[in-house]
């Protein structure tokens, strides 16, 4: 999904977009020169994993169980899509919040 999201950001990046990312890997070792590496240039929270006592606090709010799960959320913070989405169903459903937003 790296390559996707790379040019989802790039091709976004002048319209009212944001991708956030959740990590819930067990530690934030690495993960800086990971993400450097995969070039995500785009902000990402590191929650630790569902074992930790103070970790994973997103996953278990938003019941999350598997990964990736991608939520498409408008602007008013109502999630619209959720779930395991292709690159194509993702486009499909932020595009689709662009045309519900213009005037």
């Amino acid at each position: 999904m790296l390559p996707q999201q790379r040019e989802m950001v790039k091709k976004l990046e002048s319209k009212p977009f944001v991708l956030l990312g959740i990590n819930s890997d067990s530690g934030r070792s690495g993960l800086k020169a990971r993400f450097q590496k995969d070039g995500v240039t785009w902000p990402n929270i590191v929650e630790g994993s569902h074992g930790e006592k103070d970790g994973a606090k997103i996953s278990k709010k938003w019941n999350i169980h598997g990964y990736p799960t991608i939520f498409i959320i408008d602007p008013a913070g109502k999630i619209v899509r959720r779930g395991f989405l292709s690159h194509e169903q993702i486009e499909q459903a932020v595009e689709a919040q662009f045309a519900a937003a213009k005037p």
